[in-house]
């Protein structure tokens, strides 16, 4: 069962302030592991389909997956997933800390833009320390955050599996000082090396960041791979800063409460889903030094 005090509103009200503080709150036990294991079965699946068709398309570039990490064989990757393919979709989105979160940060209307996976394999490096978008001029002029990340893990992450290291409170940071308002530079890295924490969720946690908290993924030593469920948020006024596309079949839409359809205006529906193909990648996250 979930936590009791995670749907009390004085939890979403900490959260709130916790992501403004420090750009990233942790739901221990939001969801049962159970649901971490159906997960990761799902995303297992998925990613078996992704990389035949990146074998298809036979390029080398990633059509179902794309990297996330330098070198040639990245080891790293992003893969976009259908909502109704994971079964826990309509666990999480309805979770009322989750709700209550997103609706204080990004409004009543806030809505959901993308839904993947970040999967560190065995043999992953370190990424760049980056964030995942430059400042918005809104969030620039009001402070005001446009988006959030849902992060759940489909594993118990363990210090060898590629954990996140996070700099907490360096979301405010100014973009200018940052290649392409993203990458920390070298003559940078040490303004955010001492206030790296490793995060190692279980199975069950969530995790809710703004993408603009300096971050990256570290080396896979294991034997396993540590893939990361990502569900983007944004609020309704604004743009996402790369295309995302999100698609459910029109009765896997209909099956779904009213409240969580409300969140979903920028989902296309179709009789037939199709692999997704991405051609989505952040460059410096790919380059070796």
């Amino acid at each position: 069962m979930t936590d009791p005090g995670l749907t009390s509103a004085a939890t979403a009200l900490a959260s709130i302030e916790g992501i403004y503080r420090d750009g990233i709150v942790a739901l221990k036990g939001a969801l049962p592991a159970r649901w971490a294991d159906e997960m990761l079965a799902d995303f297992e699946a998925l990613y078996a389909e992704a990389e035949t068709l990146d074998l298809a398309a036979g390029d080398g570039q990633g059509r179902g997956r794309v990297p996330r990490g330098p070198g040639k064989d990245a080891r790293r990757y992003y893969l976009a997933v259908h909502p109704q393919r994971l079964r826990g979709f309509r666990d999480l989105v309805t979770h009322p800390v989750v709700d209550a979160v997103c609706r204080g940060v990004l409004g009543e209307d806030y809505q959901y833009v993308e839904v993947g996976f970040d999967v560190a394999l065995p043999g992953a490096v370190r990424q760049p320390l980056h964030r995942d978008f430059p400042t918005p001029e809104e969030t620039k002029i009001t402070g005001r955050l446009s988006s959030l990340a849902i992060n759940a893990t489909c594993v118990d992450v363990t210090p060898e599996m590629g954990p996140l290291e996070i700099a907490p409170g360096t979301h405010f940071d100014d973009s200018a000082d940052l290649e392409e308002g993203m990458c920390v530079p070298s003559a940078l890295q040490g303004r955010y090396a001492d206030r790296l924490e490793r995060r190692m969720p279980k199975r069950g946690d969530v995790s809710i960041r703004t993408g603009l908290t300096v971050h990256r993924g570290t080396e896979n030593s294991s034997p396993h791979p540590r893939p990361m469920m990502i569900m983007g948020v944004m609020g309704a006024e604004y743009e996402t800063f790369a295309d995302h596309e999100l698609t459910m079949t029109p009765d896997y839409y209909e099956s779904l409460p009213d409240e969580v359809k409300a969140h979903l205006a920028r989902c296309t529906l179709s009789d037939e889903l199709h692999p997704i193909v991405q051609d989505y990648a952040l460059d410096f996250l790919l380059v070796e030094g």
